[in-house]
């Protein structure tokens, strides 16, 4: 097959020609993309210190901020293919439909997005809080988009989505500041219940890290078949509850021990079947 050399160069002078008159739309499309991605940074962080000043929670100011970027990000997009020429009405169109299908198969992750942002709007906790939720005791690391990131007391990090985190229980024991411990001591009936209550107050008000304001309380608490119920509840820090509960536990023991009161073990009541055969 011969080709016309008259051909070859007509084509190419075609193909030179729509380059040359493609280059400055081509062009003006990639500096709009990076003048675009530069400043969308810039903004970004702009409306973050600006909404930091405004002493806006940190949590909802990284949660706007994130919404804010996708957002900008998406209209440049736009804005870049638009200038290539390409019509934007039929890409909108195409997304749209992507959009509805994207959201119907991820009805899991929008009811995750819809708690996250019930999460920011009601504050049940926020970044540094101490909770109970789902089964698991931790720190609030992170609140994301989707997720709540957690990290439990030996360091393990845990990722909760929003969606069911929002509908459970939540127990935040950092709000209040200050926690109460509530211990039991079970003591036989031979013991001298006012030394053991004596002596418990002198190991709370002993130790510093023990608030007295509430003050600590030791009291009957109930009266079992097997032993007397004491109930022990010191206030602490929330930094201190742990090292309080713990040391309280430990120097009861010592002192009942040097004292001679006796820790009634637990005994396990008979069940009804059981006693209608004895």
């Amino acid at each position: 097959m011969n080709l016309d050399p008259n051909y070859i160069t007509s084509y190419g002078s075609t193909i030179i020609k729509e380059i040359i008159e493609y280059s400055p739309k081509l062009i003006s499309a990639f500096i709009i993309l990076f003048v675009g991605l530069y400043a969308i940074r810039i903004i970004n962080r702009l409306v973050r210190k600006i909404m930091l000043k405004r002493k806006i929670e940190v949590t909802l100011t990284k949660f706007l901020g994130d919404i804010l970027l996708w957002a900008m990000r998406v209209l440049l997009f736009v804005t870049f293919i638009s200038k290539l020429g390409i019509e934007t009405s039929s890409f909108v169109a195409i997304l749209g439909a992507m959009g509805l299908a994207v959201g119907l198969a991820l009805q899991g992750s929008l009811s995750n997005f819809a708690g996250g942002m019930l999460i920011i709007i009601f504050k049940p906790f926020k970044d540094g809080d101490f909770i109970e939720a789902q089964g698991m005791v931790a720190t609030v690391s992170d609140i994301q988009i989707f997720t709540t990131k957690l990290i439990t007391p030996n360091n393990q990090i845990v990722f909760i989505p929003n969606g069911i985190l929002s509908n459970g229980i939540i127990t935040n024991y950092s709000i209040q500041g200050n926690r109460r411990a509530d211990l039991t001591f079970s003591i036989s009936y031979e013991s001298n219940i006012k030394q053991a209550k004596d002596l418990i107050m002198d190991i709370l008000n002993s130790n510093p890290k023990v608030l007295q304001d509430p003050k600590p309380e030791v009291f009957v608490k109930n009266l079992t078949d097997s032993a007397v119920e004491l109930a022990v509840r010191p206030w602490a820090n929330k930094a201190d509850f742990g090292a309080v509960f713990t040391e309280t536990l430990e120097s009861c023991k010592n002192a009942f021990d040097q004292a001679g009161i006796t820790f009634q073990p637990f005994v396990k009541e008979k069940s009804a079947n059981n006693n209608n055969n004895n």
